[in-house]
């Protein structure tokens, strides 16, 4: 992955370096993670490097670039970018610190620091484009979190709280080989369901409620992330015509959603659905977002992207319709665009299920 950066960098011209600070971007190219270090990219080189509380792992697991002891930071940055010959240095403007930017102009004399979003843009085209072990970690993740599903539904009753489903969701999948969550779980109920990211209370499950529930676990650095909501006891027409309206239009999506289709497209394939069931001012977020390393990534299917699909990108499809006071439904797969369409990732029954 790192090559792929290379080359990308020997494009930009001579002179040219990369410098990347972020956590999840220095695992994505080295495949080694740590709360801290820093790797340097140029044309024909690469150097990562970390403090002692990790160097002997990184020596060990890191096996696509040179890996350096952290000594004082910013000097030893200037001398490894000196060696490089870097003339223009393209930094992380979305995730740099003015803190880091100041020292590194007070360090870097001769050397021009790009703060506009080519490094960013670049990284995004990449870090898009799963390749097969990424699919495959984001696969693995899916399975547990789909088993942590079906365990729930037979923990889920009334009288047991919102807190409990998240924990006991969250403790399944850390019991069952997941690294850690992909995000703080969703478990909301009733009217606290009209919240899309509520936080679970107290609230104690009452017959007639829809239980929305967002989860997702990590493997390999690679994130899943899936939504389901049920009912408990019974649900009313009401419930059950806004559910078949988000689950037609989830399908809508994910029956249209190709490489070469628009990223606005994508999500209006799901929005217009909503729309026409008179449902439009109650879907309030776009219909999905890209997932690997980072649980929200590039590219969005959003009203306001003019990003296009590409084969290998995984994005979720969750839409949503979510009325104050009542109630909120959300569905949420991962599909793999293709050429002629999509690999939905996410194999966990869809159809309204009543407890």
């Amino acid at each position: 992955m790192i090559r792929d950066l290379q080359k990308l960098i020997a494009e930009k011209g001579s002179g040219y370096c990369a410098l990347i600070i972020s956590p999840e971007n220095r695992k994505y190219f080295t495949g080694f993670g740590s709360s801290d270090g820093f790797l340097l990219v140029s044309a024909d080189r690469s150097v990562f490097i970390t403090d002692g509380r990790y160097i002997e792992a990184a020596e060990k697991q890191i096996s696509n670039c040179e890996v350096q002891l952290l000594g004082k930071t910013y000097p030893q940055i200037a001398e490894i970018l000196g060696e490089m010959n870097c003339k223009h240095l393209l930094v992380e403007s979305t995730r740099m610190t003015v803190s880091t930017y100041n020292s590194l102009k007070g360090v870097l004399k001769n050397t021009s620091i790009s703060t506009d979003s080519t490094l960013d843009s670049l990284i995004n085209m990449l870090r898009s484009v799963k390749a097969e072990n990424e699919v495959e970690s984001i696969i693995k993740a899916q399975r547990i979190a789909e088993n942590a599903f079906e365990h729930i539904l037979k923990f889920i009753k009334v009288g047991v709280t919102e807190k409990e489903i998240a924990l006991e969701l969250d403790f399944y999948m850390l019991r069952n080989g997941g690294e850690g969550l992909s995000f703080e779980t969703i478990a909301v109920s009733g009217k606290n369901s009209s919240m899309p990211h509520g936080v679970p209370s107290d609230k104690k499950i009452e017959n007639g409620d829809f239980i929305t529930m967002d989860f997702g676990t990590i493997i390999n650095g690679y994130h899943s992330d899936m939504t389901r909501t049920v009912a408990v006891g019974y649900a009313t027409d009401e419930m059950k015509n806004v559910y078949d309206t988000v689950l037609k239009a989830q399908q809508n999506c994910l029956d249209d959603i190709k490489a070469g289709v628009s990223c606005k497209d994508g999500d209006m394939f799901a929005r217009s659905v909503i729309n026409e069931n008179g449902y439009g001012k109650y879907f309030t977020h776009s219909t999905g977002h890209g997932v690997g390393v980072e649980i929200h990534e590039f590219p969005n299917l959003s009203p306001a992207s003019d990003s296009i699909l590409q084969v290998g990108n995984i994005v979720t499809v969750e839409p949503g319709i979510y009325i104050p006071e009542k109630f909120g439904v959300r569905i949420e797969d991962m599909a793999l665009i293709t050429e002629s369409g999509c690999r939905n990732l996410t194999n966990a029954p869809k159809d309204l299920i009543i407890l």
